[in-house]
């Protein structure tokens, strides 16, 4: 029997294919003997002019601290407007929904709540705004909003059976709220003591966004600092 001969067209592809393979093993070495060389003569450089390198971390030293001062400024800044934010009455009826939750989050956080988020949405379970206060007690809150005030439809012992069956044992809360700008049906008081959870009204709400007093300063009964239970 005869050996088979390889076609020459495919002694040819497996030629370039090899020759391709070596040039490119050879690019390889040769990068790599260049960048070897480039790293050597910059440190070899910097050891003879190592003034560059204490100029250039003093340039960093300097960038970071300026960036630094500008972040604490920020910092302060958004504090200072934290505290002086003030809401009117008409100014809560005029928003949407949404953003009715994120005014409530904006003051829960003026009051000293650093961590207050609006969580209300889709699969919110019941919750609106989530924060800790400064005593270490975590809020609660389920938001109802009334384009017209309290000439809108009452807030109903509903919306109080929904949020206090998830805001404990989903959000581990240890005060559960629920605040409108309207007005909460005669059942709401009766029912919400019996559940252990608070309410504010119109009439809260206003007292609070307009001035700079903290709610759990404003709501009767609120348990006590979460340290000393």
């Amino acid at each position: 029997m005869t050996a088979r001969r390889v076609p020459a067209r495919r002694q040819r592809k497996r030629r370039r294919s090899r020759r391709r393979r070596q040039e490119d093993l050879l690019l390889l070495v040769v990068g790599g003997v260049m960048a070897i060389a480039v790293v050597s003569a910059v440190l070899t450089w910097l050891a003879t002019n190592w003034w560059v390198l204490v100029v250039l971390g003093a340039c960093a030293a300097v960038g970071g601290a300026w960036r630094f001062h500008r972040f604490q400024q920020q910092q302060t800044w958004e504090r200072v407007q934290q505290q002086a934010l003030r809401y009117a009455l008409p100014q809560l009826d005029a928003l949407h929904h949404r953003d009715f939750e994120y005014a409530i989050r904006d003051l829960m956080r003026r009051d000293g709540c650093a961590d207050a988020r609006q969580i209300g949405g889709a699969g919110d379970n019941g919750a609106d705004v989530q924060a800790t206060d400064p005593m270490g007690r975590t809020w609660v809150i389920q938001c109802k909003h009334r384009a017209a005030g309290d000439g809108g439809s009452a807030v109903g012992t509903p919306d109080l059976q929904r949020v206090n069956g998830t805001a404990r044992q989903l959000h581990g809360a240890d005060i559960v709220l629920v605040v409108t700008n309207g007005r909460f049906s005669a059942r709401c008081a009766p029912l919400a003591a019996q559940l252990q959870m608070h309410l504010a009204d119109r009439r809260t709400l206003a007292a609070w966004a307009s001035g700079g007093q903290p709610l759990w300063e404003l709501l009767p009964k609120i348990p006590g600092p979460r340290k000393s239970r």
